[in-house]
């Protein structure tokens, strides 16, 4: 479960925020309560990439105009442990309210980290092993390590089920099953173990993206499914997980049994809030897939897009490459209904209100956690394997950021 500040951290001799007193950290906390949302924090609904691996006088000028509630980095914002945590520690210290600081570390080749650290195994390699005790002790180190750095949320688990590991949609290596109980029990597993070092996490990607024959980086995958396969599959995992995650990510693919014309699911009221939010009763955040994406990019402009994710039912909208536009997206936002702000800023605010602070950070400590991470490769993929050199052939673009 997530920590709550400063209970549980004191109770468990947690430091927290680096090299901040527990005061401040408590403080900063605190003022993530809906209490601190005021009418015009509108940058609350936005997730931004950062440019590079610190931050400029002109970035930090626009994050402080802005007020992101959320950041997601990246391997191009990554140099060493020491330069990352400074990094974060940055972005926290301009932040208003305390804001989500996420990353995609979910194992294999979409580990951000392993630019600066070991390659944890990915999940079709923990779901070959097929040992339970391996998966959790991917997630208890996986959140150890976010922990460490001060990430307090997780783009993962990958709920999706693999009908093709061979497909080339993005996925590959990337699902923990081929069926639902397969994934609910091994993406279960991580999901648990990383959340009770106090990392949130996040479902992915909803309402089951697998099936897609094409990647929604370069454009809109069209996934023929019916609503009743849909529903014994794909969606009997996500429904399983609605209590589990702390929050959603929504993909963009269309549905025609959901919406006769090309639409993405982002962007789709019928699946963000019939479905996922009033059928599937889901209360957590709910955040769009990125939205610089060949899907998006190719069929809206960006006001459009941004209008059509808020009506569809999202809460916070992703900008993970044209950071300079967050501030067009601020203005944008600040036209939209009232009632449809507020509604995003109270699941952002109940959100924020469980996040646990960063552990205090030293070189030492994420060297220990390093060697765990090789151990544990070796453990899943053999002595052999764990030594070669990764040259795996570049699927997706999500590989290189």
């Amino acid at each position: 479960m997530l920590c709550s500040v400063p209970s549980l951290n004191s109770a468990l001799g947690v430091e927290c925020c680096g090299s901040a007193a527990p005061d401040a950290c408590r403080r900063r906390v605190e003022r993530s309560s809906l209490r601190a949302m005021k009418a015009d924090s509108i940058g609350q609904l936005i997730m931004t990439g950062v440019p590079g691996k610190e931050l400029d006088a002109e970035t930090a000028r626009l994050f402080r105009r802005v007020q992101p509630g959320a950041y997601i980095l990246f391997g191009r914002n990554l140099e060493s442990g020491t330069q990352l945590r400074k990094l974060i520690d940055d972005l926290r210290d301009l932040s208003e309210i305390e804001p989500i600081i996420t990353i995609d570390q979910e194992g294999g080749r979409v580990s951000r980290l392993r630019r600066i650290g070991n390659e944890p195994p990915n999940a079709q390699q923990l779901r070959d092993k097929n040992d339970i005790d391996l998966i959790r002790r991917h997630g208890d180190i996986t959140g150890r390590l976010l922990r460490l750095f001060g990430f307090n949320l997780d783009l993962c688990p990958v709920l999706d089920i693999s009908f093709n590991d061979d497909a080339e949609n993005s996925l590959h290596g990337r699902c923990y099953g081929k069926d639902v109980e397969q994934v609910v029990r091994n993406a279960g597993a991580f999901n648990e173990a990383m959340r009770e070092q106090g990392i949130a996490s996040c479902g992915k990607h909803f309402p089951g993206y697998s099936a897609a024959s094409s990647d929604a980086h370069f454009q809109l995958p069209r996934i023929n499914r019916t609503r009743e396969e849909l529903d014994l599959n794909e969606l009997a995992v996500f429904r399983r997980f609605v209590r589990d995650v702390d929050s959603m990510m929504v993909c963009h693919a269309w549905y025609p049994c959901f919406e006769r014309e090309p639409t993405p699911a982002t962007v789709s009221h019928r699946i963000v809030t019939e479905l996922l939010r009033n059928e599937f009763g889901f209360d957590g955040l709910i955040m769009t897939d990125d939205l610089d994406m060949g899907a998006i990019l190719t069929a809206y402009r960006l006001d459009d897009t941004i209008r059509f994710c808020l009506e569809a039912g999202n809460d916070i909208m992703m900008l993970c490459h044209r950071v300079p536009e967050i501030e067009t997206v601020q203005r944008i936002l600040g036209t939209l209904p009232s009632d449809q702000i507020e509604r995003a800023q109270q699941h952002i605010g109940d959100f924020k209100k469980n996040l646990s602070p960063p552990q205090k950070f030293s070189e030492s400590a994420f060297q220990e956690i390093n060697r765990e991470i090789a151990d544990l490769r070796t453990a899943v993929v053999g002595k052999e394997e764990a030594g070669r050199v990764v040259t795996e052939r570049q699927i997706s673009p999500v590989e290189r950021f």
